[in-house]
């Protein structure tokens, strides 16, 4: 048993040299990523939801290739799924509410 505990602080110190890349790897991408709409943005959305609206109108959608097809699915998912774990979190608990 000595022996395990003499070894956790040589396992912490691997372990701390290990993650610090990917964490910073990961702070890099998060700072970019998961930050909120500035002001400056607000444009580049109206713009981007203004030409999805007008790709339903006329029918463009369908002139995608396969790829750009699965992508577009694959994002829809995740925002179904951000969506389903929000309501999730907000009523604290996974099935039905609590009434």
């Amino acid at each position: 048993m000595s022996k395990l505990v003499s070894q956790v602080p040589i396992w912490t110190g691997r372990l701390v040299q290990e993650a610090k890349p990917r964490l910073n790897t990961f702070m890099k991408y998060a700072k970019v990523e998961l930050s909120p709409p500035t002001p400056a943005d607000i444009p580049q959305i109206r713009a981007g939801i203004g030409r999805l609206i007008t790709a339903a109108r006329t029918g463009s959608w369908k002139n995608q290739t396969v790829k750009e097809a699965w992508l577009n699915t694959l994002v829809g998912i995740e925002v179904l799924c951000w969506f389903y774990v929000g309501e999730c979190i907000g009523k604290r608990h996974i099935v039905g509410y609590d009434v």
